[in-house]
């Protein structure tokens, strides 16, 4: 920093004025940053300048000064500290600040705050909300809530505290004091009914700001358990649990991507509801979000993958991808030995993990066309190993029960014969994969259970593993088109993630089925700030994550500098710190402002602490 006089002449007067200024470089060169007005008042002679911008300049940064005590560099001028206000006139002496007693106090963290509320702003949210005829107040609540899913989640009971500790006052201007939970329990039953409406019209939004692919939609589910009994919510079920707590109640949760990535659509089904019977009612959603007229290729996993669901999709004007069932492979198997035709695909490692491998696999198409429908055969060495390693663990534990069992009947403890044929079954159904390559007999005369295994059918199995089959109803798409476009759908499962990962979706405390469906919204809400976010450095070519991001802005605060003077005033100065280069880098990616506010500068008397 150092001190420049500027000079201007206005009917015949000249007028001067002092600058505290700083050097930054730009694009152009470097450039002089004005950091505050000295007023018209020498702040010392001329020789003086340098040292006392230096000085001043290491006071605000809490640095101590190697000088002594009492040298002319600490009489600093009242205006050098602050702008003139009508309050108070101007000093016509010197002051001298008591740099010991400089102090900073009240800093938030507010880096991550402020990109969240600039890409609120950019996605026109607030309108949106205006438009689906929520108040100022529920719309300010909202972003809240959101912001809090997106920072730092945590329950609505100490989300109120989080609002307080953040930089959320100084950026929105407002008084979150008497803020509790109460007001947030009140406000998801005001947001409830309007979610629908939210949904497609930020749809609409982020198709016009980012030019969206939306020929391509990709579809999948996860589930979401629940922390107590969650009497109260009739779609909290038991049922097969992505999240590996089968002892949990869940819902279900469907999610609906376009090409790019942004969601479309989401919907939430009861814990127990059996995949292959979403598709239709979520095919509606869509229609419903996007228009009747919408006509894509929708991408759907192998459990997603019956003739009825396939035949509902085509019904409805769409056009589909899916993955034919395991037992589906068979059918092709001297094709899939057969070493001729075959083309090999490279896809590279992400960016954003460094120890991902390639992904290296061969595709050719199936002899002639099954009807309707365009065949891809795919292999690949990685899933080779992956399929081996799942059999190979899955045969110990069949074979391990079985022993369990036959030590069961030769002790005598399982006598009855149709309970013994029940738990051959009950192997079975457990164990699927594996127990169609062995024989299960039971003698019932003798006691004695014993097993073969099936040789012929195990090699066959073995010759398939790493191999899997794509189909669609497109006639239009090359093998490497349709793999490549299937992939995609892994993009559904990093949603996931991050909806239950950074946006701790996970676990759900509420037990009322309104207030549930709000918080996954909000999660989804949270989700589209999070992709926009992501996709601005991608478009930059640069391949990160929101976590990481987040991590980096959580160092950009804002403070409040308290300057004691010499007359026993105070000078307390509200303003962010000065960003560092990373923060610059990220402002600068994501196009916002680097500072986040202008200084708010306050005189408080000689009598107040």
């Amino acid at each position: 920093m150092f001190i420049k006089r500027t000079i201007k002449k206005l009917k015949g007067r000249t007028y001067s004025n002092y600058l505290l200024v700083e050097s930054v470089a730009t694009p152009k060169g470097p450039r002089h940053r004005v950091v505050c007005s000295l007023g018209a008042l020498a702040p010392a002679p001329k020789k003086q300048w340098l040292a006392l911008a230096h000085h001043l300049q290491q006071s605000l940064s809490g640095q101590q000064s190697l000088l002594p005590h009492g040298t002319r560099e600490q009489e600093l001028s009242a205006e050098v500290l602050a702008a003139p206000t009508s309050s108070r006139k101007p000093l016509t002496r010197l002051l001298e600040i008591d740099t010991d007693g400089i102090e900073v106090q009240e800093a938030r963290a507010a880096g991550a705050v402020y990109v969240g509320h600039q890409i609120w702003e950019r996605l026109g949210l607030e309108a949106i909300l205006k438009e689906a005829g929520l108040s100022k107040k529920t719309r300010l609540l909202t972003e809240l809530m959101t912001l809090n899913r997106l920072v730092t989640p945590t329950s609505e009971l100490a989300m109120s505290d989080w609002v307080r500790r953040s930089g959320l006052a100084d950026i929105l201007r407002k008084d979150f004091k008497a803020l509790n939970e109460d007001r947030f329990y009140r406000n998801m039953d005001r947001l409830y009914p309007k979610r629908a409406q939210i949904e497609t019209a930020l749809g609409r939004r982020e198709k016009t700001l980012f030019s969206l692919n939306q020929n391509i939609l990709f579809y999948d589910l996860t589930s979401t358990y629940f922390e107590g009994l969650c009497m109260a919510n009739p779609k909290a079920k038991r049922g097969f649990s992505r999240d590996s707590r089968p002892d949990c109640k869940q819902v279900v949760i469907g999610l609906v991507l376009d090409g790019d990535g942004f969601p479309k659509a989401h919907e939430v089904f009861a814990g127990n509801r059996c995949d292959t019977t979403t598709v239709e009612e979520m095919l509606k959603v869509i229609e419903q979000r996007m228009g009747e007229n919408v006509q894509a290729t929708v991408v759907v996993d192998r459990g997603m993958s019956s003739t009825e669901n396939l035949a509902a999709i085509r019904a409805r004007g769409h056009h589909w991808l899916v993955a034919g069932a395991q037992s589906e492979r068979a059918a092709y198997l001297e094709e899939f030995e057969d070493e001729e035709g075959w083309q090999e695909i490279v896809r590279e490692a992400s960016p954003r993990n460094p120890g991902q491998k390639k992904l290296r696999v061969l595709v050719k198409a199936a002899a002639g066309l099954q009807g309707a429908q365009t065949l891809a055969l795919c292999w690949s060495e990685g899933r080779t190993l992956k399929d081996r390693a799942i059999r190979e663990k899955q045969e110990a534990r069949f074979l391990s029960d079985l022993e369990k069992l036959q030590r069961r009947v030769t002790s005598g403890r399982l006598r009855q014969e149709a309970k013994i044929h029940e738990a051959i079954g009950r192997l079975k159904e457990r164990y699927p994969r594996v127990a169609r390559y062995y024989q299960i007999d039971y003698a019932a005369d003798g006691r004695l259970l014993s097993w073969s295994e099936e040789r012929a059918l195990k090699d066959k199995a073995l010759t398939l593993d790493g191999s899997y089959l794509l189909k669609t109803s497109r006639s239009d798409m090359g093998v490497e088109e349709i793999w490549r476009t299937y992939i995609l759908l892994t993009r559904v499962e990093s949603a996931f993630r991050n909806m239950k990962s950074p946006l701790c979706e996970r676990p759900i405390f509420h037990h009322l089925e309104r207030r549930v469906e709000t918080h996954i919204f909000l999660c989804v809400l949270a989700y589209h700030l999070l992709v926009c976010i992501e996709r601005a450095f991608l478009d930059r070519g640069i391949h990160t994550s929101w976590a990481t991001l987040r991590e980096q802005l959580s160092t950009h605060q804002i403070v409040t500098v308290r300057l004691p003077a010499s007359d026993g005033r105070v000078l307390m100065i509200r303003r962010d710190s000065r960003p560092e280069e990373v923060h610059e880098h990220i402002y600068r990616t994501l196009r916002i402002a680097e500072r986040i506010l202008p200084p708010i500068k306050q005189w408080l008397p000689a009598d107040s602490h």
